[in-house]
């Protein structure tokens, strides 16, 4: 898949509003293969929204969304599953951790699935990321900037033309923040694959090809 695009696309519960000033929204917006994006938005914009409307969670927005040109409203639930398992791959802003498990256990849900990284990479970006020594604890026994991390490396684990990331280091202190990005960045790169990340604030410091104000 080599671009999302949004075609006068709005969330229905903004449809009587006549004060939306924006970058995305009653639009026309190309999101490209190989390009790094930021969508800043204020609370209450719809950032979160947009997100599910892009990975088919919800369905409740006027206009259109497509991918390479195809109508995401035609798609059947093979069709999204065949998007999520090999071209979009999503980071939550609520993360959606499995709690009772282990970090290392959450990745590995989904790398067994996808077979994609091996071990050895997985440990690697543990320890680059800081919280090696948290593999084998319990997701609840860890702060919400070290499961965002944990939440990252999990969906790094599949192939990817574009990796969604929804406000990824609200958390993370700028150190732990340049770790994630640069992990992140190089994996897209190795990949060919478009970032498109979101913030109501703070972001990654990446060279943006493009900002967008929602």
């Amino acid at each position: 898949m080599n671009t999302i695009s949004l075609d006068n696309t709005l969330p229905k519960v903004f449809l009587q509003r006549t004060d939306i000033k924006s970058d995305v929204w009653r639009k026309s917006v190309n999101f490209e293969k190989g390009r790094i994006y930021l969508i800043e938005a204020a609370s209450g914009t719809g950032k979160s929204s947009l997100c599910s409307f892009i990975i088919g969670y919800r369905k409740d927005f006027d206009g259109n969304i497509l991918f390479d040109s195809k109508d995401c409203r035609k798609f059947k639930p093979k069709d999204w599953t065949l998007l999520r398992q090999m071209h979009i791959s999503m980071l939550f802003q609520e993360l959606r951790l499995f709690s009772e498990l282990t970090a290392m256990e959450n990745v590995e849900i989904k790398n067994s699935l996808t077979h994609f990284k091996p071990r050895k990479e997985i440990e690697r970006w543990f320890e680059a990321l800081g919280i090696a020594d948290k593999m084998q604890s319990p997701v609840r026994l860890m702060s919400f900037g070290q499961q965002q991390r944990v939440a990252m490396i999990r969906a790094l684990c599949q192939p990817f033309d574009f990796l969604l990331a929804d406000e990824p280091v609200s958390h993370l202190d700028d150190e732990n923040s340049r770790a994630m990005a640069s992990i992140m960045t190089e994996e897209a790169s190795r990949q060919g694959a478009g970032i498109i990340i979101t913030s109501i604030g703070k972001h990654m410091e990446l060279s943006y090809d493009k900002t967008l104000c929602l």
